[in-house]
């Protein structure tokens, strides 16, 4: 690493200083440029007043820091792993690629000297082979090769990368399929419907109505595998119709807002989704111990990059179905409970409906299936860059076109037919979601219910004389307490808070 002739590395004391400063104004002019796109990005948001898309953006700051810190973590502890030395025996088993011969490992050296030589710094990135010889000398194996750590390196990076481009995209898509439910809203309010002129001024019978024939009537009283089974092939071709829409927005606002029959529905999801997004583009801990446990699996012969390419597959499948069950399900429910009724049909919303009467159980699915589906896409072109196509760890042709077939797959179905889906049938659990409010409400709202709280709190100890809370205070308190409670997992404060202020009112 001295100064010495031949092919012999040179470090920073025999280095040009022009080349020295000419690699630190190109990193540190790049890294300027990407934080100021980020940055006018953020603001651009704000002045659009799109909250919730600034706080995806935050989150992928924070992605971003994260992998900075992996990155700052390996190059710092890249010495210190080279000297952590086991037995040879142990570096023959659980292999990716299967060991024959010294020809590929050769070929495959070759390929990486020639990558890293295009990148500045690369070439010292394999100078550690010359540590290599402290666990030799030892007649150990290090525990892994700098060039390997380098690899692993660039993986992770690829893999965020990856998650992050592919959430965005599927959330940009099915919010364009969204939209184009803008015109079902915009028909209804120009109808000037009001859903309590509509339920005194007809009496509908049930059998009858559209929406159970179509969702119900042949499938559900007969067999309930026919019923999930034309849930299943429901969701490839017009999963949402504007009857559904319709009769899913009358059901919603009967239920929560009774008092404003012109409340636009499409904004209020739309708002929902833009917040979701926030949660789908990150990368919580159970997602890289998919990752780590992947990479453990990673065994030569056992193909696990086909086996777990279903995995998403399966999930978004069963994800779809239930989705477009819940719907049927709403259908039955009435159909069991009338003949007729007067005025038109609604469906009663219900958390009952959904596995383990979660509805945001959805997105944590959602969230697993597309960071999976990333994952795999990112690994096969991280493969075929790093090691080419021919690679052992690439795999047969048969095993890889049909991962390729499933992610492409997953990716249009996700982004047409199952985000979609999300968005409309999970506004039918019995709860809803403080986007129901405008951004100034909702702010008002933080402020009322940590208050709230904290009155519920002393409350038991001293009487508080003030002004009693009106109930649509109450009610935004509630939506609030309840919508971070649920977020942090504590159900004990929901039910603290929530009957606290009722006793207030009352």
């Amino acid at each position: 690493m001295g100064g010495g002739g031949g092919d012999q590395e040179t470090n920073l004391e025999f280095t040009p200083t022009w080349v020295v400063a000419l690699v630190c104004t190109v990193i540190v002019a790049i890294s300027l440029l990407v934080e100021r796109i980020l940055h006018y990005a953020g603001k651009y948001l704000l002045k659009k007043k799109q909250k919730p898309l600034y706080e995806a953006l935050q989150k992928i700051k924070e992605e971003l820091m994260l992998l900075g810190f992996i990155s700052l973590l390996l190059t710092v502890s890249q010495e210190r792993i080279l000297k952590i030395c086991i037995p040879k025996h142990l570096t023959n088993h659980w292999l990716p690629c299967k060991k024959d011969d010294d020809e590929d490992a050769h070929e495959t050296v070759h390929f990486q000297t020639n990558f890293f030589s295009l990148i500045p710094g690369g070439r010292h990135l394999l100078s550690g082979s010359a540590n290599s010889g402290y666990c030799e000398a030892k007649d150990k194996a290090p525990l892994l090769s700098l060039t390997a750590l380098h690899h692993l390196h660039t993986f992770i990076f690829v893999l965020a990368v990856s998650h992050v481009t592919f959430s965005a995209l599927t959330i940009l898509f099915g919010g364009i399929k969204i939209r184009q439910w803008k015109s079902w809203e915009d028909s209804i309010q120009k109808e000037e419907y009001n859903p309590k002129e509509v339920l005194l001024s007809k009496v509908t019978h049930v059998q009858d109505h559209d929406f159970v024939k179509g969702r119900f009537l042949g499938f559900g009283k007969r067999s309930t595998l026919l019923s999930w089974l034309h849930s299943f092939v429901k969701q490839f071709f017009g999963s949402v119709t504007k009857l559904d829409y319709i009769t899913l927005r009358l059901g919603f606002i009967m239920t929560h807002c009774k008092g404003n029959p012109k409340f636009n529905f499409h904004e209020y999801m739309i708002r929902v989704l833009e917040a979701d997004f926030k949660k789908v583009v990150g990368i919580s801990w159970y997602l890289w111990l998919f990752v780590v446990l992947f990479l453990l699996l990673n065994i030569h012969g056992w193909h696990a990059y086909f086996w777990i390419s279903f995995t998403p597959f399966g999930l978004l499948l069963a994800v779809g179905t239930k989705l477009e069950h819940v719907i049927t399900q709403l259908a039955g429910e009435v159909a069991a409970k009338h003949i007729a009724v007067e005025g038109d049909l609604v469906v009663k919303p219900s958390d009952d409906h959904f596995w383990f009467h979660r509805p945001r159980l959805v997105l944590f699915l959602i969230h697993i299936i597309l960071f999976q589906n990333s994952f795999e896409i990112a690994f096969f072109f991280w493969i075929w860059a790093q090691y080419h196509f021919n690679s052992c760890i690439m795999g047969q042709v048969g095993y890889i076109i049909p991962r390729l077939v499933i992610g492409v797959f997953v990716q249009l179905l996700c982004s047409y037919s199952t985000l979609p889906l999300y968005a409309i049938v999970t506004q039918m659990g019995t709860s809803f979601k403080k986007e129901i409010f405008d951004e100034h409400i909702q702010d008002g709202l933080v402020v009322w219910a940590k208050k709230a709280r904290r009155r519920a709190v002393n409350g038991s100890n001293q009487v508080v004389h003030k002004e009693s809370p009106s109930p649509m205070a109450v009610q935004l308190s509630q939506v609030e307490t309840q919508e971070s409670a649920m977020e942090e997992g504590k159900a004990g404060e929901i039910r603290l808070a929530t009957n606290q202020l009722n006793s207030k009112v009352n």
